[in-house]
């Protein structure tokens, strides 16, 4: 089974966030694709196999599968376009989250995704005390979703690990107004045994309405302040947003499995 690394996110290696793609002839067993995610350790593996007009696309964590995730989606159609479909402009992908459309625009790769609904919560003790500042707002779909005050209380948080496994919602996201940005985010999962996700693109998917509504514009550029870092450019358009970025190769294997 063939896999490749691609840093997403990010034109640079060693930075953005790493994912696993792996293109099998045929679909692992499940068992098999969880092992070689905890194999891999990094935050996802990507699975994907052709379909008659497009490829079916899965992801699992360390911990296990989920329904959607954006950087290994853009690691996933970087693989595609550079060594399986190197003429096409667009890759249509089937997944539990629905259909998704990537294409190519200039050394970016654009991802058309479902907006999130979330819905505004009450702030709570459990909150703040969890990632260790006050919480401004607090939103949940299927992240939580937390304002504070500063990009400098996002970029200097060292939550609790363990009081945010007691949070609502799969992950954990902060964010903040950004200085030579629109806005500055970070992202926590130890449910799925991941103590900081670098840069998450479904996450964008309720950060990125959020501010454009808080900003009155429709198109953002948002900053994730992992240790890694990375970019991601939205374009927010009633309920699909479209986040693209650059990917870069960082290695290619044969897995023995």
């Amino acid at each position: 089974m063939k896999q490749f690394i691609v840093d997403a996110f990010t034109s640079t290696p060693f930075r953005g966030n790493p994912a696993a793609v792996c293109v099998p002839d045929q679909w692992p067993d499940d068992a098999l694709m969880q092992h070689i995610a905890a194999e891999n350790n990094l935050s996802e593996t990507a699975f994907t196999v052709p379909e008659k007009d497009g490829w079916r696309l899965r992801w699992f964590t360390p911990g296990g599968e989920i329904d959607f995730c954006g950087h290994a989606t853009m690691g996933t159609a970087y693989t595609l376009f550079r060594f399986y479909t190197p003429q096409a402009q667009s890759i249509r992908f089937y997944t539990r989250a629905g259909t998704l459309t990537v294409r190519r625009r200039g050394e970016r790769i654009e991802m058309d995704f479902p907006a999130y609904t979330p819905r505004p919560i009450p702030v709570t003790p459990e909150m703040c005390n969890a990632i260790g500042a006050p919480v401004v707002e607090a939103y949940l779909d299927r992240d939580l979703l937390l304002v504070l005050q500063s990009e400098d209380a996002v970029r200097t948080l060292h939550p609790d690990q363990q009081k945010l496994l007691e949070l609502d919602g799969l992950l954990t996201a902060v964010t903040a107004a950004g200085r030579e940005c629109d806005c500055v985010s970070r992202v926590f999962a130890p449910k799925l045994l991941i103590a900081e996700d670098p840069v998450t693109g479904s996450t964008h998917c309720m950060i990125a309405p959020l501010w454009a509504q808080k900003l009155g514009k429709t198109e953002l550029t948002a900053c994730q302040a992992s240790k890694r870092g990375g970019t991601l450019f939205c374009r927010v358009n009633g309920q699909r947003v479209c986040i693209s970025g650059c990917a870069t190769l960082f290695a290619q294997a044969e897995l023995n499995v």
